[in-house]
């Protein structure tokens, strides 16, 4: 007779980017704010403190090797993913696309009101990563720092 596994408990934990240069990347999510952790890896590997999952930045041929996919070409288009920084008001969505673009983004789209009664931009990392600064109904950001879903 077999036994039943009970299902795990699900949870994202880590959001890992391949970079093409971790010293600029670094630089990069330094400038941001966000707080690095377990420095003692240098340049192998950073990690970020985000207030939720871990954000971690890992150069790409070897993410690419560790996940057994090759690393080439690299896609130069939409990648199917991006990544949140939410706010509490649009003038905070204004604030960090500002400050953002400030420490070298790029900007993909200019804040604006969305269809849905919200207010987003976007800007790109250093490798492209999409970020969506946006502030939308049913979502608060707490003092924690964590994003509360409404019920």
């Amino acid at each position: 007779m077999s036994k039943q596994v009970s299902a795990p408990v699900p949870r994202l934990t880590v959001i890992t980017l391949g970079v093409s240069d971790i010293r600029a990347s670094i630089a990069f999510y330094d400038a941001l704010g966000f707080s690095r952790r377990l420095q003692a890896t240098g340049e192998a590997v950073a990690f970020y403190d985000t207030g939720g999952p871990v954000l971690a930045l890992y150069p790409w041929d070897q993410l690419a090797a560790d996940a057994a996919l090759p690393d080439q070409p690299r896609p130069s288009t939409f990648r199917g993913i991006t990544l949140a920084w939410n706010c509490r008001t649009r003038e905070e969505v204004d604030t960090v696309m500002a400050f953002a673009l400030g420490k070298g983004a790029k900007l993909l789209k200019a804040a604006h009101e969305t269809d849905y009664g919200g207010y987003s931009g976007y800007f790109a990392d250093p490798d492209g990563h999409p970020w969506e600064v946006v502030v939308a109904p049913g979502i608060a950001v707490g003092e924690d720092r964590r994003v509360h879903l409404a019920e």
